[in-house]
């Protein structure tokens, strides 16, 4: 069965000019693009979509960092589309990456890791729905 889900090219890999690259891999692992686009985001934007990790330590770096730049957020459709997406990003720590994975092959650290994807339908309907509106969702 088809399933949706999101993933945000993270302004590291955009600066360094992969945004293309992970697309490509993204497509040739089966994924359907059904939206795209290029932005950028504020801090409190930032903060707003990461706030269930609020009371983490990480929080403010993360939310600098994911506001420090350009970023590619897409909504991704296939079947098992959540799963097999966590699996061809890899370990979060690019180190720990298995060869092949988005990260292994683009990341250059824990905090710079390339790729953001959704964990669970629940946090793929919220993130889809905070960056893409309804007309966007074709």
């Amino acid at each position: 069965m088809s399933e949706r889900t999101f993933s945000i090219i993270k302004p590291d890999a955009v600066k360094k000019g992969d945004a293309g690259a992970i697309l490509a891999e993204i497509v040739k692992a089966g994924f359907k693009i059904v939206s795209i686009k290029k932005i950028s985001i504020s801090k409190s934007q930032a903060e707003g979509f990461y706030h269930v990790h609020s009371a983490r330590p990480f929080f403010g770096e993360l939310t600098e960092f994911m506001s420090s730049g350009a970023i590619v957020p897409m909504v991704l459709e296939k079947d098992n589309a959540i799963a097999d997406l966590r699996k061809l990003m890899g370990a979060t720590d690019p180190a720990k990456a298995e060869a092949g994975t988005i990260r292994k092959m683009f990341a250059a650290s824990i905090g710079e890791n390339a790729i953001h994807g959704s964990d669970a339908e629940d946090t793929a309907a919220f993130e889809i729905g905070y960056f893409f509106a309804g007309l966007e969702l074709k």
